[in-house]
């Protein structure tokens, strides 16, 4: 368990890596415009740039590709005072990022990275208003991107602006709270970092002002955080003393974790041999009962198939008597009728294990034919239904064909008057399927739905029906391997369920 989740972290790092290594990979047409950058050619590397920009496009990898734009507008001013070709291209990727299919967060982000390179170029004409309001715009653009880094750049950019405009106090206030958050998070290096690039930014742009504020507060907060510095390394040294001190504490546990473990152990051998003990007495006795109730079962299966055989040989010896006698009387026919049924059900009982031939049969002929037995012993009005797919199955036809007729018939007894009677096939798998007997009779109370299959559950008038025509049906159905049951989901009437298997 332990080493199959050990490669599952070890995949998922590796997609992970893998994943990350293909977003920080540059273009070769980027790579060509950094290289031609070092060798100081700023038209070709412009040419690159803007280049890799429509390439980045083209494959939807718009971080890249806004990236490399603001590159080559920046060498379009920079160098060549070019503005109005900057800003033309500019205008073009904050178009190409709104077509784009990207999210409002990354939006954001991706057009705050142009209307930064805008502020930045009123910044170099010295344009106060132009450059306030592209940084109004940046600001609505960090808060759509709702990223971390994007409000520290944002702040830094503040800075310069207020800074380069000779807004001392701003400027502090904003490098301020800038640094404040770098340092609250333990960040020391970079916020040097951005005091550093702060410092060549107002060399780089000749303002005086800016380099003397930034390295007035630059020093200011060198001296500040030396002390910081000293408590954190004082706060991990403590630490470190803690860690080690939980360390030895934890070691003791586990040696005294280990002797109880042991103890337990040993404890727990002894319970285990004794439960051995106890479970082979156990053992041994319930062996002695199997055999015994091998023996009781035996025996009860030997009584049953006696006691079959003796109705059966009853029902045989009253059979050239009960011949004898009128059949046109209802209680001999009722005689003669329940000797036949009892010897049919002993021979059935005595071999249920015996096998039965089966047959392929045209399934939809097989059913009209049934269904056409009744047609003259329903009621009036009563409509007659077959619903039987053009295929063959395979099973014992007599025993089917005895099953269907004998619920066909009871259905066509107790439909009444404008009702309906149904007979479907159903297949449910490769080797399994259903005949479905349905009537709209007043139905079988669900309290007698198992007692209809089991013979003999109480006195009956034979005249009026022996109750063994369905005990019979079970019997026939268990012999095929197969089932009879009554549907309990069905309420509007009787449904009967004959299961088999081919």
């Amino acid at each position: 368990m332990k080493r199959t989740f050990l490669v599952i972290i070890v995949n998922v790092l590796f997609c992970c890596a893998a994943v990350f290594a293909q977003e920080v990979q540059k273009s070769e047409l980027e790579q060509r415009a950094e290289a031609e950058i070092k060798n100081g050619k700023n038209t070709s590397a412009r040419y690159y740039y803007i280049r890799a920009y429509e390439d980045y496009v083209n494959k939807g990898q718009m971080k890249q590709a806004v990236a490399c734009g603001t590159k080559g507008a920046a060498l379009y001013y920079q160098k060549d005072n070019l503005y109005k070709e900057a800003f033309d291209l500019l205008r073009g990727i904050d178009q190409t990022i709104s077509a784009a299919n990207v999210s409002a967060a990354e939006g954001g982000a991706l057009h705050y990275m142009t209307t930064k390179e805008r502020m930045q170029m009123y910044l170099k004409m010295r344009r106060y208003e132009s450059t306030r309001d592209q940084l109004n715009i940046m600001e609505a653009h960090a808060n759509a991107a709702n990223d971390e880094g994007v409000t520290s750049d944002l702040l830094y950019n503040k800075a310069i602006f207020y800074y380069t405009f000779g807004q001392n106090d701003k400027g502090n206030a904003v490098f301020k709270e800038m640094a404040g958050k770098l340092t609250s998070q333990k960040e020391y290096d970079k916020v040097d970092e951005v005091y550093q690039t702060l410092i060549a930014a107002g060399l780089r742009s000749g303002s005086a002002n800016m380099v003397a504020q930034s390295y007035s507060n630059y020093i200011a907060w060198k001296d500040s955080v030396s002390e910081l510095k000293r408590l954190d390394e004082t706060g991990a040294l403590k630490q470190q003393i803690a860690d080690h001190e939980a360390t030895i504490e934890d070691q003791a546990s586990t040696l005294s974790t280990r002797w109880m473990t042991i103890v337990g152990l040993g404890i727990l051998a002894l319970a285990l041999a004794a439960a051995l003990v106890i479970g082979a007495i156990v053992l041994i006795r319930y062996m002695v009962l199997s055999r015994k109730q091998k023996k009781t079962i035996a025996l009860a299966n030997e009584s049953n198939a006696l006691k079959a055989k003796f109705i059966s040989n009853i029902s045989a010896q009253l059979e050239p008597t009960l011949g004898k006698l009128d059949s046109r009387i209802p209680e001999v026919k009722a005689l003669q009728d329940f000797s036949r049924h009892i010897q049919t059900l002993s021979e059935l009982e005595s071999t249920p294990t015996d096998a039965v031939g089966t047959e392929e049969v045209q399934v939809a002929p097989f059913c009209e034919s049934l269904m056409e037995e009744i047609r003259g012993k329903v009621k009036g009005n009563v409509t007659l239904n077959v619903k039987a797919p053009k295929m063959t199955a395979t099973f014992n036809k007599e025993y089917a064909s005895h099953i269907l007729r004998h619920l066909l018939g009871n259905a066509a007894k107790y439909t009444p008057e404008g009702g309906s009677v149904t007979l479907e096939f159903k297949k449910r798998g490769p080797h399994t399927f259903q005949f479905l007997v349905t009537d709209t009779g007043e139905g079988i109370p669900a309290e007698k739905r198992e007692e209809v299959f089991k013979p003999f559950i109480e006195i009956k008038d034979l005249t009026q029906g022996d109750g063994l025509g369905l005990p019979i049906c079970k019997q026939m159905a268990l012999k095929m391997n197969g089932d009879i049951n009554v549907d309990p989901e069905f309420t509007k009437g009787t449904r009967f369920i004959l299961d088999l298997n081919s």
